[in-house]
């Protein structure tokens, strides 16, 4: 399928007056499915970690869209695997968490990938959901296959469960999105607001800045490295001119990934503390001074602080 096969959005229908609407939508799905792209997306900013390495999202991290009066919390939870350490658990935990908590699950499912056996297991834990939890079934990265192909998908697919709904789309390229954003609206139960209005998302700044550091590492380094640090804002200080001094802690395992994230002079950090820098200031539409440090703690992923600033419940990982 190529772009042109697939047909542009359409306006989505007008919501009709009347009360209020708002409610929590799950994102689930096996890691690299397009979760955190699908997020950022629908809500207009980049709230959630995008890398092409899977397990990147670590939280539950809510980004917040406005739909004429309804008001549409996404919560972007970490891929579902079959996890193997403590923080695999956590994360494991976060992410069914998120699901059962929610008003409405989106289900994504990569198009060229199809039914695997971990959207198998998936779809085989959503019967122990809420009875009536309305489930939606989301295939992404549709220009990646041809139609024929979708098509058979999405029976089979309906065939393993019993969805409510079904959307094809492309999460990177905004196909489809405008219809799922219209009808996760309308289904939506009657409600005040949640958030502010001009909210985005409802992590405190100093989550998203560690998120925006630990989203450049992952990019700029490789093998299991990325999965063995994690970043921390350890100080915010707002100076008189505006701007906003952030000071920041990379945490590794080993002595030996101390040097890999440092690199040769300092050049990787550096260039990371750059590339960091220059997102925080877009997010934040002011001047931001950061500044990076890197520690050795070899046991952080079983501390439960560590576990705390980034959003985990540390007893979720007990085996």
């Amino acid at each position: 399928m190529t772009d042109d096969d697939i047909a542009p959005d359409q306006p989505p229908a007008a919501l009709p007056d009347g009360p209020t609407r708002a409610g929590f939508v799950a994102l689930i799905g096996e890691p690299n499915a397009g979760k955190s792209t699908l997020l950022n997306q629908m809500v207009g900013a980049k709230v959630s970690i995008v890398t092409h390495k899977v397990q990147t999202t670590r939280a539950r991290i809510r980004g917040i869209a406005m739909h004429g009066p309804a008001q549409i919390v996404f919560v972007d939870t970490p891929g579902i695997f079959r996890p193997r350490r403590r923080l695999d658990r956590s994360m494991v935990a976060a992410a069914w968490g998120g699901a059962s908590d929610a008003d409405i699950v989106l289900v994504l499912v990569e198009a060229h990938r199809g039914l695997t056996d971990g959207t198998q297991a998936i779809l085989d834990q959503l019967v122990d959901l809420g009875k009536g939890t309305p489930v939606a079934l989301i295939i992404n990265k549709i220009d990646r296959v041809k139609a024929e192909t979708l098509l058979a998908l999405s029976q089979q697919l309906n065939e393993a469960y019993p969805f409510t709904e079904t959307f094809m789309i492309s999460a990177m390229r905004g196909h489809g999105c405008q219809q799922l954003r219209g009808w996760l609206a309308r289904s939506l139960p009657e409600s005040p607001w949640l958030y502010p209005e001009d909210q985005i998302a409802d992590l405190p700044m100093r989550m998203i800045a560690a998120e925006i550091t630990r989203e450049k590492l992952t990019l700029r380094l490789h093998e299991e490295i990325p999965y063995q640090l994690t970043v921390e804002t350890e100080a915010w200080e707002e100076k008189d001119d505006g701007s906003a001094r952030v000071e920041q802690v990379v945490y590794v395992a080993r002595q030996g990934h101390k040097g890999i994230v440092l690199g040769r002079g300092g050049e990787t950090i550096k260039a990371v503390g750059q590339a960091a820098r220059v997102e925080l200031e877009e997010f934040m539409g002011r001047r931001v001074h950061l500044f990076l440090q890197v520690r050795v703690r070899e046991n952080w992923e079983n501390e439960a602080e560590r576990y705390d600033e980034i959003g985990l419940n540390f007893r979720d990982g007990d085996g």
